[in-house]
């Protein structure tokens, strides 16, 4: 009998290895949950090829380089989470190690599916195990290689979704809709740098405190955009 004042589910959250009876991991869930807690986060596939973004948030006495929200991964590769970014810090460092692995061994670099499938590998890993916590945050990795331009996301489960345009964390159901919307297959960096910086002022009300990091991946390089390049694109 579950204890007074306790939903029976209670009994099955103790440890991530343990199926409640309709079939759910309620650690897994959480961490979603934890996900949906954070600051939005974005990236969108443009013509030329694929652009990460999220809000930043500043205390006056903060040093802005002590915050990392947009990540290069790779020459190539480029990253963004929402979520316990300490965790996405761990992940992140985890896949720089998978692709310079893979360039060494085989002098090449590494395929976005083949880097996001590593990761997702290792956040499965820990749905598995008791006395273990699932990764908190969910990263959407971006890049470019010879098979194209790619935007995965990878969840707390450990499972990999392919996007055109997608968004985590806190604004994630607002941007989905103007995605929806807006979206199109022949959307150009300049458009793509608007609607991600439209999306961020709603669903983050952007204002002083709060800035906007935006990064692109484009001929295969990676490139984080600061105030000036992003006023030379949006001329």
């Amino acid at each position: 009998m579950p204890e007074e004042g306790f939903p029976e589910a209670m009994g099955y959250d103790r440890t991530i290895a343990m199926f409640s009876p309709d079939g759910r991991l309620f650690q897994v869930e959480y961490a979603k949950e934890a996900v949906k807690r954070g600051i939005t986060a974005l990236g969108i596939v443009f013509n030329k090829g694929v652009l990460l973004a999220t809000a930043k948030v500043l205390d006056e006495l903060m040093a802005p380089t002590s915050i990392e929200k947009v990540f290069q991964v790779d020459d190539h590769i480029g990253a963004v989470a929402s979520g316990y970014l300490a965790d996405a810090r761990v992940l992140v460092d985890f896949a720089r190690v998978v692709a310079q692995r893979h360039q060494i061994t085989y002098e090449e670099p590494i395929d976005v599916w083949t880097l996001a499938k590593e990761v997702g590998n290792r956040m499965q890993i820990l749905t598995q195990y008791g006395g273990l916590r699932p990764y908190g945050v969910t990263v959407i990795f971006g890049g470019e290689d010879h098979t194209g331009t790619h935007l995965i996301e990878a969840d707390p489960s450990g499972m990999l979704f392919e996007w055109y345009a997608y968004a985590i964390g806190r604004g994630a159901q607002t941007a989905m809709k103007i995605f929806r919307d807006e979206w199109k297959p022949t959307i150009t960096k300049k458009d793509a740098i608007k609607l991600a910086m439209d999306i961020l002022e709603k669903t983050e009300k952007i204002k002083e405190g709060k800035k906007i990091d935006l990064a692109v991946v484009e001929n295969k390089k990676f490139k984080i955009l600061d105030e000036e390049d992003i006023k030379k694109i949006l001329k």
